[in-house]
């Protein structure tokens, strides 16, 4: 029987949520929507199937992870340098403690996820271990979306698909014809074997640091030989026989404040106390304040600490200008 080991992602900040995310308080220990669970914690229990659980965050976050997920192994990276090098130490992990042949289930814990999360997993889990390949959960549009990326998929094997090709983000034009070809999203949500990613990653640029940690290098010795760099392009986009599953659930990686309106429902996205009057499309969102408008649509107005944002929801992306015009840490 297979032995699952579910890899939480856990070291992010969420800049794009500013100011209820800050580098003292990141997203995915946030409780976000319409449930008092932070979005850490709702990942570890949608991964509660798997024989072990296992968290990657970064030496700031490491104490409040371990309180947040007291049955899990929370793995710290020596420098935040992108989900490449994060999966790379995770899988060097999962080698040693579980052997070569467990299956790593890798999850974004700053994601919402509707029902039937556990049956598309545990599909992508036993695809992994059949084939020896990279898996990754598909996710079917529901928008013609420019802040993800896709999925064109292959050849039909049944419970899953072969992947033909990445896509990067898309603009608008393109999106639409992606949706159209039946593409899927890229949602971050992967399955693999230690030794298959590990193997992969030696093709591109994880490939010093795939040799450090086998030659049981210190971690932060190991991480000094990469640059930051995402999984997708490191490894995936570069992989051979690479797998898709399509997913049998309700999806949002809650990245923007606009995000909210899609999971809060009512004329405005409220997120703690507000009022509105002759006011609609808004997305409303405090810890202890009271928000008021009048007369406004379709804006983000978030109040936390002693921060105010103010946004149009259709640039709710430029957030992350905002962070990166603070002053560090923000």
């Amino acid at each position: 029987m297979t032995h699952t080991a579910a890899v939480l992602l856990a070291g992010g900040t969420g800049t794009r949520l500013y100011p209820a995310s800050r580098s003292h308080r990141p997203k995915q220990l946030l409780a976000l929507g319409d449930d008092d669970r932070s979005l850490l914690r709702r990942t570890a229990d949608r991964a509660a199937f798997a024989d072990d659980l296992l968290a990657v965050t970064r030496e700031a976050y490491a104490d409040r992870v371990r309180d947040e997920l007291p049955e899990a192994t929370v793995l710290v990276e020596p420098a935040g340098k992108d989900t490449g090098p994060a999966l790379a130490y995770a899988a060097s992990e999962v080698r040693a403690r579980f052997g070569e042949d467990a299956v790593m289930l890798c999850l974004p814990s700053d994601h919402v996820v509707g029902d039937g999360f556990q049956e598309t997993a545990e599909t992508a889990v036993d695809v992994a271990a059949r084939t020896d390949g990279l898996v990754t959960i598909g996710i079917e549009p529901d928008r013609p979306a420019t802040g993800y990326g896709y999925i064109e998929p292959g050849d039909d094997h049944g419970d899953h698909s072969e992947v033909a090709v990445f896509r990067e983000k898309p603009d608008a034009e393109t999106a639409s014809r992606l949706v159209d070809r039946g593409c899927l999203w890229n949602a971050g949500m992967f399955a693999w074997t230690p030794t298959a990613f590990l193997d992969a990653a030696r093709s591109g640029p994880l490939d010093p640091l795939v040799d450090a940690l086998a030659t049981d290098a210190d971690p932060a010795t190991a991480f000094e030989r990469v640059d930051p760099v995402s999984v997708d392009y490191a490894v995936l986009e570069r992989a051979a026989g690479v797998r898709v599953v399509p997913a049998a659930f309700d999806w949002d990686d809650l990245g923007a404040w606009n995000a909210l309106g899609r999971l809060l429902d009512g004329e405005n996205a409220v997120l703690g106390d507000a009022t509105t009057i002759d006011a609609t499309g808004n997305v409303l969102a405090s810890d202890d304040k009271h928000v008021s408008v009048v007369g406004v649509d379709d804006l983000v107005v978030a109040a936390y600490d002693d921060r105010v944002l103010v946004v149009p929801r259709a640039d709710a992306q430029r957030v992350r200008e905002v962070v990166a015009a603070l002053d560090a840490p923000f």
